[in-house]
């Protein structure tokens, strides 16, 4: 078999940088930046698009298989690489009840883009890498010589791929002065981004990653990301689990209310699992004085909201 031409999905890259003028981080001397990565492909959105393309280069034709919630972004972009390089993608779905169930509009499009979904119970979901489950997975889906990617797509491939989105903000400051940032702000699920992000930025460039998952395990885990794709820990990294909302796919009325302002404010419609969280954090923070007077912070817009 041979690698897909992955030229097919014509990626823009650099993803481009808009500064927008908000009174929130505006009164406290912070300039805001919002780096569109939701502008990279109109399928393979920002994160997704780096961390899925080296994994289907690595594919090398095979059926792929990967794994996500009712609601992953990470299976609608597999799904939709699949149709648009003719591969078979395979989604093991978490949640045996779904079975029974109308798919929700975005596991519908992981079908339409021609996806086979496989439902498991939670118990199996979470043994989902051992071994033994794993090769069981395989044969229920007649792809035992799949080529397997992580749930959310972070692994050590993933998280090189994403080390460019922080060599792309790095590049901007070397060109102009101007456009030097000094923390660079993400909303994590699997944490793959944020390890490549923290690798790529400048040594006086700082990460802060908002967790969507309540828990406090992601340190460990980007850690193991790191260390897996570069032997260490890489950059100026920290996370800050306060503003998950209860977990992830959890918008309760307060976030959504930040994101119906937030839009009306700016006209930039704004994804709810992730980046809303993240806008909101950054809010907060800066009117807690997280970030000091002249600091320059960009947002990764990792999303857009499905339609």
């Amino acid at each position: 078999m041979t690698s897909p031409d992955l030229a097919a999905l014509r990626p823009r890259l650099p993803s481009p940088v808009e500064e927008i003028a908000d009174e929130r981080f505006g009164r406290h001397g912070i300039r805001l930046l919002l780096k569109r990565d939701d502008l990279i492909h109109p399928d393979l959105i920002g994160n997704k698009w780096r961390k899925l393309a080296p994994n289907l280069t690595a594919a090398a034709g095979r059926t792929v298989v990967t794994f996500g919630g009712a609601y992953s972004n990470h299976l609608r972009a597999t799904a939709a690489a699949g149709r648009l390089l003719g591969l078979r993608t395979v989604g093991v779905v978490r949640g045996q009840e779904l079975a029974d169930r109308p798919l929700n509009p975005s596991l519908a499009r992981c079908a339409a883009d021609g996806m086979r979904l496989h439902f498991v119970d939670r118990s199996t979901y979470r043994r989902k890498t051992e071994p033994e489950t794993l090769a069981s997975l395989l044969r229920a889906v007649d792809a035992e010589d799949a080529y397997v990617v992580p749930e959310g797509g972070s692994n050590s491939l993933a998280v090189r791929g994403c080390r460019a989105l922080g060599e792309e903000l790095r590049a901007r400051a070397d060109a102009d002065a101007d456009a030097h940032v000094d923390v660079v702000a993400l909303a994590c699920g699997t944490g793959g981004t944020l390890a490549g992000l923290a690798a790529g930025l400048a040594p006086d460039q700082r990460t802060l990653g908002i967790p969507v998952l309540k828990g406090g395990f992601l340190t460990a885990d980007i850690e193991g990301l790191q260390q897996r794709a570069w032997g260490g820990r890489r950059g100026d990294w920290s996370l800050d689990d306060r503003f998950h909302f209860g977990g992830y796919a959890r918008v309760p009325a307060e976030l959504d209310a930040f994101a119906e302002d937030f839009e009306d404010r700016h006209g930039l419609p704004v994804e709810r699992l992730y980046v809303a969280k993240l806008l909101y954090g950054l809010v907060a923070l800066a009117e807690a004085g997280a970030f000091p007077r002249g600091s320059t912070v960009a947002a990764i817009v990792t999303g857009r909201p499905f339609s």
